[in-house]
């Protein structure tokens, strides 16, 4: 029963490890114009032209494909869509992939295929970031989106 009491008080006296919400320290650096340009940028090649999909697509290479550092790119993505780099693409990625495991022509893929072809290099990475954005395994997405289709086409004979 002491041993417990010593642990509470060490745990009580230990500094908190809740972190304060970042802000970027180049918030105050970036313009809002500038910031709205790189916003649009960054829309502009990574959604409009899919670079999403490139397994191998990096900040750094958005970056040059912007012409201008990683760091405004990093900032631009925090401060405009509330997330990371990793968080921003892999959201696109697993849009397409809703949308593939809901067409009835993909049906026949299996999960690893779909991860593939939206841009996920490994299959874990995709299940984690399909979960945590839909709450959902991919296959249970899947098979959802398969089971409703077919009971749709029940009610409409």
């Amino acid at each position: 029963m002491e041993a417990k009491h010593d642990v509470e008080k060490t745990t009580e006296s230990r500094p908190s490890t809740v972190k304060p919400a970042k802000s970027s320290a180049y918030l105050d650096m970036i313009s809002p114009q500038v910031l709205n340009d790189l916003q649009k940028k960054i829309v502009a090649i990574v959604v409009n032209q899919k670079k999403y999909l490139d397994k191998n697509y990096s900040v750094k290479q958005l970056s040059l494909d912007m012409g201008t550092n990683t760091r405004y790119v990093s900032a631009t993505i925090n401060i405009c869509f509330n997330m990371n780099y990793t968080s921003f693409i892999n959201k696109y990625r697993i849009e397409d992939a809703m949308t593939i495991l809901r067409d009835k022509k993909y049906q026949d893929l299996r999960i690893e295929e779909v991860s593939d072809m939206v841009g996920f290099s490994n299959r874990q990475s995709f299940y984690t970031s399909f979960f945590k954005l839909t709450g959902v395994t991919p296959k249970a997405y899947k098979r959802s989106h398969m089971v409703s289709d077919t009971k749709t086409k029940r009610k409409n004979k």
